[in-house]
């Protein structure tokens, strides 16, 4: 079997279709990735075989500055037609594809499946991407909920028809195109009858009852083997466990740097400092500092003190895992929720707002590093589920075995 998986997004949303391949390859299928050429050099690691598929995804987050939502249909339409144009080619012979990411990839990638005949299904990592009354959409580019509107499934009903506003005429001109009907609702199309949530049972339950049957794995972890760097090793031998502080590849906070590095001295501890896609910086050369670049989460996080972070779906989870207590500065899209289940759960902190201080940091901090957040963490961390890339795989298997037709000797 020959399984495609596609993808328009960071290194976070790469990681669990890696995850997912390796899982496909050791059941003995074959898998590779339609995604940004940004995660090359991860897929290449894993022995993930990668068709690059539009302009970085670096480029476009930290750009002189962000896009506007004028810039919404362009970019739209822009990643449709590079997705029929390249996922066309590379889907050929597959039996299955699967679909994350941005919106116009996602949909772009299950029309291919659905021009080529072949199983699909599309996967999101966190709840609040998936109608349900317990919760309220995410806001679309340009579409802001009305304030006055409380009823959640009055807002999902008009999270529908923006999704037809922003990403049907793009959508369902080049389904024409393609000789394929137009959809009727992008996003009914897009969930398909049974869409998958990635996601730990944990850290982010599916509530029920809902109107949508969604299917959760549990989180896509791909095992990290690499050895932590002899430098950085040196520096965690040297003293009492740091507090980590990294933004991935989000735009950071205005001198987030400079404030986390003075809250965590405030609380006399050493600080651990991911540059990320931001390039966050020390602010002095004190040898309680250290900086580092692309390392192995899993290995480190059970070496530190607290993870300060922005709450990506990844971190959070191997945050988790490793037992390690957090402060959530959340920025954007899913990160408010992520902040909010590591209150919730006891083991971190969650940041009011976007733009820390060294002060709001200190308080955060201080809860982070209470015994009993540790302890909670700890007892946490051996719930988080790891063989969810493994259960996927299996049901994908299962799921195309089922749809092919016998074959006769």
């Amino acid at each position: 079997m020959r399984v495609l998986l596609s993808t328009y997004d960071s290194r976070g949303g790469v990681e669990p279709l890696a995850a997912l391949a390796v899982q496909l390859r050791a059941l003995g299928a074959e898998a590779l990735v339609c995604a940004p050429p940004d995660c090359a050099e991860r897929l290449a690691e894993v022995g993930v075989p990668l068709v690059p598929v539009g302009e970085p995804v670096r480029a476009l987050v930290h750009g002189a500055s962000p896009p506007s939502p004028d810039a919404v249909p362009r970019l739209t339409a822009e990643l449709i037609a590079a997705w029929f144009d390249k996922v066309t080619v590379a889907a050929q012979g597959c039996d299955a594809l699967v679909a994350s990411g941005v919106i116009p990839a996602a949909a772009g990638a299950l029309s291919v499946a659905e021009k080529l005949g072949i199983h699909s299904a599309h996967v999101s990592y966190c709840p609040i991407f998936l109608p349900s009354p317990h919760h309220r959409p995410h806001p679309l580019p340009g579409r802001p909920l009305p304030p006055d509107v409380t009823d959640n499934r009055v807002l999902w009903e008009l999270d529908a028809q923006g999704y037809n506003a922003v990403f049907g005429p793009a959508l369902n001109s080049h389904r024409v195109a393609n000789g394929l009907p137009p959809v009727d609702s992008v996003r009914d199309y897009l969930l398909g009858d049974h869409p998958w949530l990635a996601a730990d049972p944990v850290l982010a339950p599916w509530q029920e009852p809902a109107d949508l049957d969604v299917i959760q794995t549990g989180g896509w972890i791909l095992p990290d083997e690499r050895p932590l760097p002899p430098e950085l090793v040196a520096f965690l031998d040297a003293g009492a466990p740091p507090v980590y502080v990294g933004f991935g590849s989000m735009r950071a906070p205005k001198d987030v740097a400079r404030a986390a590095i003075e809250a965590i001295r405030a609380q006399g501890r050493r600080a651990l400092v991911s540059r990320g896609w931001a390039d966050l910086a020390l602010i002095d050369d004190r040898d309680d500092c250290f900086a580092i670049g692309e390392v192995n989460q899993q290995a480190l996080f059970g070496r530190v003190a607290v993870v300060v972070h922005h709450g990506g779906a990844g971190t959070t989870t191997t945050a988790a895992r490793a037992g390690a207590p957090q402060v959530v500065v959340p920025q954007w899209a899913d990160q408010p929720y992520w902040a909010g289940r590591v209150a919730d759960l006891g083991i971190g902190a969650a940041h009011d707002s976007t733009v820390p201080t060294t002060g709001s940091l200190s308080a955060a901090l201080r809860t982070a590093l209470a015994p009993q957040t540790r302890a909670r963490a700890t007892a946490v961390a051996g719930t988080i589920r790891t063989d969810a890339a493994t259960v996927a795989a299996t049901r994908l298997l299962d799921a195309i075995s089922r749809e092919r037709p016998p074959v006769f000797a």
